[in-house]
C-alpha cells in the first residue's frame, strides 16, 4: 500500500475536528484520568474516529495515542501514527480556543507527516517531510527576529501558575496559550518566535508540532539540545525547546543555569 500523503490525512483530521466541535462549549462528560488530567467525551469520540480512518489508510503502521491502551507491537512497526485527539482538554473544558488535535506519521521513528488542527479557530498547520510547511494551505515559515530580549515566547498557562517562567519574565514577551501542539504551530509559522517547556512531554503531545517547527526552518530539541527520535519503548522526552532557529544558541544559554530546576514529572 502506497504511503500515505498530507491529502489523505488532512480531510480525516478535519472529521475529527468537526467530531470535537460538537462538543465544544455545550455539555458532556468530563472525568479525571489523575489528578489535573481530564479526559472527555470529545477525546473519545476523536481518538475512535482519527484510529479507524487512519487505521484504514495505512493497516500496516502501529499506533500511539493518548487516549488508547500502549501496545508493544508498535516498536516493531516502520510506520507508526502518533495521534493526541485533543491536546489542550484542560482548555476544552473552559471553553478557552487554544486545544488542538495532533497527528503524525513516524517512519524508522521520524515524523515524516504532520496534521495539527485548531479547529476553534479552524487553523489547519500541515508539513511533509523535505516539502515544508503550511497553515490553511499558504505555505509559512518561522519568524526572522534574531535577539532573544523582547522576543516572543509562547507558554502554558500552568507552567506560569507554577512559577517555571519567572526567571525568564524579565528577558522576554510571554503569551500565555494552551495546547504545546498549538504552540509549536504558532513557531512554525512565524506567529511567535519561541516556546519551551522544561517538563517531560509525552511523544503524541509533541510529535507532529516538532516535523512543523523543523520544515518551517526552525530548531526542535529537548531541554539538552538532542533532536528527537520517536516510537521508544517509553514515550516520554526530556522537555522541549522549540524555536526560529535564529535564536536557539541564546534559549539553550538562557535555560542552562535553571537546568537542575527543570520538572521531573
Amino acid at each position: 500500500m502506497k504511503q500515505p500523503t498530507l491529502q489523505d490525512v488532512t480531510p480525516i483530521v478535519r472529521e475529527a475536528g468537526q467530531a470535537v466541535m460538537q462538543f465544544y462549549r455545550a455539555s458532556f462528560m468530563v472525568r479525571d484520568k489523575s489528578p489535573d488530567n481530564p479526559v472527555t467525551e470529545a477525546d473519545i469520540a476523536a481518538d475512535t474516529l482519527l484510529k479507524q480512518r487512519l487505521g484504514e489508510l495505512l493497516p500496516e503502521a502501529g499506533w500511539l495515542s493518548e487516549e488508547t491502551a500502549d501496545n508493544p507491537a508498535r516498536l516493531e512497526k516502520r510506520f507508526l501514527w502518533v495521534v493526541d485527539p485533543i491536546d489542550g482538554t484542560k482548555e476544552f473544558v473552559l471553553g478557552i480556543p487554544e486545544f488542538a488535535i495532533s497527528v503524525a506519521l513516524v517512519e524508522n521513528g521520524l515524523p515524516v507527516l504532520a496534521v495539527v488542527l485548531n479547529p476553534a479557530t479552524d487553523e489547519l498547520f500541515a508539513a511533509a517531510s523535505g516539502q515544508g510547511a503550511w497553515v490553511n494551505g499558504v505555505k509559512v515559515g518561522v519568524s526572522g527576529r534574531a535577539v532573544l530580549p523582547g522576543s516572543q515566547v509562547d507558554a502554558s498557562r500552568s507552567e506560569i501558575k507554577r512559577g517555571e517562567f519567572e526567571p525568564f519574565q524579565p528577558l522576554v514577551q510571554l503569551r500565555i496559550t494552551g495546547s504545546i501542539a498549538y504552540k509549536l504551530a504558532r513557531v512554525a509559522s512565524g506567529q511567535a518566535d519561541a516556546t519551551w517547556s522544561r517538563g517531560p512531554k509525552h511523544e503524541w503531545d509533541i510529535c507532529a508540532g516538532a516535523l512543523l517547527v523543523q520544515e518551517a526552518g526552525g530548531v526542535c530539541g529537548d531541554l539538552d539540545d538532542n533532536p528527537f527520535q520517536f516510537n521508544k519503548p517509553w514515550p516520554k522526552v526530556n522537555g522541549i525547546i522549540a524555536d526560529n532557529g535564529h535564536l536557539h544558541s541564546q534559549i539553550i544559554a538562557a535555560l542552562a543555569p535553571h537546568r537542575a530546576t527543570a520538572r521531573r514529572d
